[in-house]
């Protein structure tokens, strides 16, 4: 069984699942790149590896080239013999435990799409219900190679017939998976927003938000502006109360006091203040702002909150740069009350 030195590894059978039969028919896990070649005649370290892939696929995002290189790398030279394999199978729904049998082969031959082999003897095949929602997280990963870590003990267990996740069990790894997820969501919209919003299109996207809480705005032109960026108010002509002087920070750092008095000196009594950066706030402009009624600190944090929770009402053109779409997520089961 799994000792302290055997590594776990998590693979996948192609995006589809199509190297299905040659993983649990041929006795065999894969991977692919087939312009790679033989990646046994490379030399054994990353940089010759990095560079492969770079002269193998020129237009390769640059962000994909060493990851991809370190994938190849670890299933060449890292996975040893004795290593456990888990391969979440999409035809069948089970995940399969296997133990990796021998060295690196190139055989394009089997499966031209998949030339790059490790042989494998299958030990355990589990049904998907057997296992937490963490461990089936985790296994769930986009890469094609990955080592298994978080979960690899539950996995070592499944290999000896006990189940950690069974029906009727209480799964405590679900509340850690539905805060993975919305971790993973709000950091992305934080760096679509540095990416795609630098400057004064923050401004005009905190703009179009405004509006889709039923505020009408308007907004600065690029360039000197006296500290404010956009006038929101109610009414068409934006005369009524309240009317709100917005100042928009699109840096990531933390905004100070001077700048939060700053917008605050241009509010007049019945006017409100609200200042939006990307990134936070020190503790002196927290407790400047503390008290004031009409003046409200919004980090980057609760900017996401406020994009997901108006989401469907922005413009395409907002979804399109920051592209969501809705997704269930489990929720933890809470103790009954007595």
């Amino acid at each position: 069984m799994a000792d302290n030195d055997v590594t776990l590894w998590g693979i996948h059978a192609g995006r589809t699942g199509d190297a299905d039969r040659l993983f649990l028919k041929e006795g065999f896990i894969a991977i692919g790149w087939v312009e790679m070649g033989d990646l046994s005649i490379l030399e054994p370290d990353r940089k010759a590896f990095k560079a492969r892939v770079e002269e193998a696929y020129p237009n390769a995002k640059s962000g994909s080239i060493p990851v991809n290189a370190g994938q190849m790398f670890r299933f060449v030279h890292e996975m040893k013999e004795g290593d456990i394999v888990v391969y979440p199978s999409k035809k069948d729904r089970h995940v399969h435990l296997g133990r990796v049998e021998g060295p690196y082969q190139y055989n394009p031959g089997l499966e031209p799409r998949y030339p790059n082999h490790r042989p494998v003897e299958w030990l355990r095949s589990i049904p998907r219900t057997k296992l937490t929602q963490g461990a089936l997280y985790e296994i769930g990963s986009g890469m094609s190679l990955f080592q298994v870590k978080n979960y690899a003990d539950e996995f070592v267990a499944a290999l000896e017939g006990k189940f950690v996740g069974s029906i009727g069990d209480k799964d405590e790894t679900i509340a850690v998976v539905a805060a993975d997820i919305e971790q993973t969501t709000h950091d992305f919209i934080m760096k679509r927003l540095a990416q795609e919003f630098k400057g004064h299109p923050l401004a005009q996207f905190v703009a179009h938000l405004l509006g889709t809480m039923g505020y009408r705005t308007r907004v600065s032109p690029e360039g000197a502006d006296g500290g404010i960026d956009i006038i929101a108010h109610r009414d068409e002509l934006g005369f009524e109360p309240p009317i709100i002087k917005v100042q928009v920070k699109s840096g990531e750092g933390n905004v100070g006091s001077p700048t939060v008095s700053a917008l605050y000196g241009n509010v007049a009594p019945e006017e409100y203040g609200l200042l939006v950066t990307l990134g936070g706030f020190t503790s002196a402009a927290v407790n400047f702002a503390r008290g004031k009624s009409n003046l409200r600190l919004i980090a980057g944090t609760e900017l996401v909150g406020l994009i997901l929770q108006h989401y469907e009402e922005l413009d395409s053109r907002y979804k399109g740069l920051i592209p969501l779409k809705m997704v269930y997520v489990p929720e933890a089961f809470e103790e009954p009350e007595e």
